[in-house]
């Protein structure tokens, strides 16, 4: 991560012999990821072959095989991708939610009380537009806008190209505001060492039941807009029993981004686990 990390990506269809051809890319590769694994069956390439070559170049690096289509593989890559943010001590959390719930203003609330303890900064994903990054930046918070190119959610290939123009090692903190929806988002693991869930009152206490993968793969939910129940119908212990269904080790926080209350006891849930990854 950062501009010390350079990725090679090697497709099975372009052949086994690239190592021999381009000696000098792969001498400068931290991680080699050999992709389209899932064609070998009809290729002809020698992924023992290729892992001697480049160990020859360059006996530092990690080599992975993997398939984006089938997603054999993208495990190891994650691990890989939150190794090396980790050891530059930059804690990353992956935030979801969907349009409306509050994310940015989330997050505005959450750094504004993290400003002083810790250096933050934030990644904004969209398909399109620039109006979370300028926000962040109109706030003084360190941020870029990552255009996903029309896909609905980040992955962890996206975050480290992001990461590749966004420096992050002199960082504690990074936020990853994920796109807008509850369905892409969970399907698609980011490198992230926390991952987070806001869902506000008005959408109602029933998304746990509607969107089960969100709630399961988040091991942190934040339910914004408690300022808003006077006007909403929303059972806060029918959602805390559906999502702790789905997951019975998930962190609950009742919180309104808008008027304070509730965000010191999440900031200091988050401080106390930043604190405990760093060790």
């Amino acid at each position: 991560t950062g501009a010390q990390e350079n990725v090679c990506i090697l497709s099975v269809p372009k052949g086994d012999d690239k190592p021999l051809k381009y000696p000098l890319i792969f001498t400068k590769c931290n991680l080699v990821l050999v992709n389209k694994i899932d064609a070998l069956p009809v290729f002809d390439f020698d992924m023992d072959a290729v892992k001697e070559h480049i160990a020859k170049i360059n006996p530092n690096a990690k080599v992975i095989p993997i398939s984006a289509k089938t997603g054999e593989g993208v495990d190891e890559f994650c691990d890989w991708l939150r190794d090396k943010v980790k050891e530059q001590k930059t804690y990353m959390v992956n935030v979801m939610a969907s349009p409306g719930a509050g994310k940015t203003t989330t997050l505005l609330a959450i750094i504004d009380r993290f400003k002083e303890k810790y250096k933050i900064g934030v990644m904004e994903a969209d398909i399109d537009a620039t109006v979370d990054a300028e926000t962040m930046q109109n706030a003084g918070v360190r941020s870029i806008q990552v255009h996903t190119g029309g896909e609905c959610a980040m992955d962890a290939e996206m975050t480290m190209e992001a990461l590749r123009e966004f420096p992050t090692e002199d960082l504690d903190v990074l936020f990853l505001e994920n796109i807008g929806n509850l369905v892409c988002p969970a399907e698609t693991d980011t490198g992230a060492s926390m991952n987070l869930e806001i869902l506000s009152v008005p959408e109602g206490d029933d998304k746990p039941l509607k969107y089960p993968l969100m709630f399961t793969v988040c091991n942190t939910v934040i339910i914004n807009k408690i300022d808003t129940k006077d006007y909403f119908p929303f059972d806060d212990d029918a959602v805390v029993e559906r999502i702790h269904n789905l997951n019975p080790d998930a962190k609950i926080f009742f919180l309104s981004a808008k008027t304070g209350e509730g965000v010191d006891a999440f900031t200091d849930y988050l401080a106390e686990q930043i604190d405990e990854w760093n060790k």
